[in-house]
């Protein structure tokens, strides 16, 4: 398998693969293993690294949901499921991939000795197969109320003793729903595990641009030493989605968009925008930095720097959606908040007087994620010009979605015998650059640094809840009494006028999309 596997990396080409050894032999459980994640993320992302001679020689994947499915059936489901997600997919290399596919049918409420006993069983089958040490990787794909249940039956069922190998545990977010149950969740796995087990999930943090915004700062001494105060105006985060909430609304309407968006990957931009220059590239050194940009955000001045909204029927791409309030299952008079634009600021030395502007939002224009650098005009521009405002300023963005790659706006005359300036781009794009058919996805790399025991990429405990500390207050206030009249975007636009004067109060305006 290993063989073939390896060889089929060469073929479709690895560049940007990252070096060294694979990790440890391990068994790999997925609780939620017939859920949409699965499906979409975990094992194609385990296909591709497999491909890529990345996983470790010995492994195994269990995959385990309430579903009568058998192994059979579970190797199947997920040959669709990589065939869909991924075009680098061969039935050869599927072949040898599925042989180390199972599947344990577990009730997470059932008793230690019940299905968990099956489960622990099954575990033991496949390290006899395959020659694996006690080494096993849970990964939590599965409603976050759940996570404290399956912490506490894999101990009563003793299988997070390390006594031979290493537990590590994988949790998505949303890792609680505010301040308080993300601390009493923390509270609940620390019961049984260290914090060097936990791993959890912002799969923004495994997007090569957001990797690669901290390697273009800190590899090229042209930018560190204007990436402060002095020389940038101002910042803007935009995640931006043309999908609706599609089948999710009993998760959204108890859930809305500040805490499914900003308490994580809005801020984790942030963070990686804003962090000081680490030690090192690794987990302490990197995770203490973005813990200290959260504890230097000033409050929100929720009333005035927070603008929410909800969005109503209109056009996407030509085609007529629903606004938010005749979605299946979102109740008739809902307020739960589809978009969200911040002002936050950054209260230390090299970011005094930089706004930070956040948005996002569903059923917006088109769907991207991007952070603009915005910098200061120069104090005078010597060149006699007639263009003013933000087409006259040098513009670094770096973009998530779609096309990842970093690009560069500033100014250069136009050919002829007059000086007449024009904005112009330097674009570099990831897939073109290094030549890659298909990037690899974020969860490709956070599966491999869970397995290698690796946290850089992965929040720690202060940060999530220095986050949640940041955004109750805006859901606290929104929840208890609402400011707004909903639905007040239509769908297709970019979100509502309000937002627009938040920055243009400031005399600024938001990046074209």
């Amino acid at each position: 398998m290993e063989d073939h596997l390896n060889k089929q990396s060469l073929e479709v080409g690895c560049q940007g693969a990252r070096p060294g050894e694979p990790p440890d032999p391990c068994v790999v459980v997925i609780f939620g293993a017939t859920g949409d994640l699965a499906h979409t993320e975990l094992i194609p992302s385990l296909y591709a690294l497999a491909c890529q001679g990345l996983l470790p020689r010995s492994f195994a994947i269990v995959g385990s949901a309430r579903r009568e499915w058998d192994d059979d059936t579970f190797r199947e489901k997920m040959k669709q499921a990589v065939k869909q997600e991924l075009n680098s997919y061969t039935d050869e290399a599927w072949q040898t991939f599925a042989s180390r596919l199972f599947y344990v049918q577990v009730d997470i409420q059932d008793e230690p000795s019940g299905a968990y006993r099956t489960l622990k069983e099954k575990i033991r089958e496949t390290r006899d197969q395959f020659d694996i040490p006690d080494n096993v990787l849970f990964h939590f794909s599965t409603a976050p109320s759940l996570y404290g249940t399956i912490v506490e039956k894999l101990d009563a069922a003793s299988l997070l003793k390390q006594d031979d190998g290493w537990r590590r545990v994988v949790i998505e977010k949303p890792f609680g729903q505010d301040e308080e149950s993300a601390r009493r969740l923390d509270r609940e796995l620390r019961c049984v595990l260290d914090e060097e087990q936990v791993y959890r999930v912002d799969h923004y943090l495994g997007k090569e641009t957001v990797q690669n915004m901290l390697v273009f700062r800190f590899a090229n001494p042209g930018f560190e030493p204007i990436w402060n105060r002095n020389y940038i105006d101002h910042v803007q985060i935009t995640a931006a989605e043309n999908a609706g909430i599609g089948t999710r609304a009993g998760f959204y309407e108890q859930t809305g968009v500040v805490r499914d968006m900003v308490q994580n990957h809005l801020l984790q931009l942030l963070c990686m925008t804003a962090i000081e220059p680490p030690v090192c590239y690794d987990a302490e050194s990197l995770r203490t930095e973005t813990a200290q940009v959260l504890q230097a955000i000033r409050p929100v001045d929720v009333k005035n720097d927070a603008i929410l909204g909800q969005y109503d029927k209109g056009e996407i791409e030509g085609e007529p959606v629903r606004g938010y309030r005749d979605e299946d299952g979102v109740e008739e008079n809902s307020d739960t908040p589809t978009f969200v634009a911040l002002k936050l600021n950054v209260d230390n030395w090299r970011w005094a007087g930089v706004p930070f502007y956040l948005r996002t939002g569903k059923r917006m224009n088109r769907k991207v994620s991007e952070v603009t650098i915005q910098f200061k005009p120069t104090p005078h521009l010597m060149f006699p010009t007639e263009q003013e405002g933000e087409r006259m300023k040098n513009v670094l963005t770096f973009r998530l979605q779609p096309n990842e790659g970093i690009i560069y706006t500033f100014l250069a005359k136009q050919p002829g015998a007059d000086i007449h300036l024009e904005p112009v781009r330097m674009n570099f794009q990831y897939d073109q650059a290094f030549e890659i058919d298909e990037p690899p996805s974020a969860y490709q790399w956070l599966l491999l640094d869970a397995m290698q025991g690796d946290q850089t990429l992965f929040p720690r405990s202060d940060w999530i809840l220095k986050a949640w500390s940041i955004v109750d207050p805006i859901v606290k206030e929104w929840e208890s009494e609402p400011w707004l009249d909903l639905p007040n975007y239509a769908a297709g636009s970019w979100g509502p006028t309000e937002a627009d004067e938040l920055l243009r109060r400031d005399g600024r305006e938001w990046k074209i999309l």
